[in-house]
């Protein structure tokens, strides 16, 4: 089994594990977990192509689609509604 593989799925479990903390004790890991997927996610897909980085691009924005909504938010802004 490759090493980048062995990572990713430590990682997956680490962040499951983070999301059954109680929430104020879910900040400090949960960043460190922000921080560390995209290094394990360009990695995957430098090791077994795009589709596979791709793969868990989709996997990230869907186990931590409300922080970056949050983090999208606050760097653009909120969306302006035309009516």
């Amino acid at each position: 089994m490759s090493w980048t593989i062995l990572f990713g799925a430590l990682w997956v479990i680490a962040a499951t594990v983070v999301a059954l903390l109680p929430m104020r004790r879910q900040y400090a890991p949960g960043v460190v977990l922000l921080i560390l997927a995209p290094v394990l996610i360009v990695a995957i897909g430098y090791d077994f192509g795009l589709l596979a980085g791709l793969l868990a691009l989709a996997g990230f924005v869907s186990m931590f689609r409300n922080p970056l909504r949050y983090f999208w938010r606050k760097a653009f802004g909120p969306a302006e509604r035309t009516e």
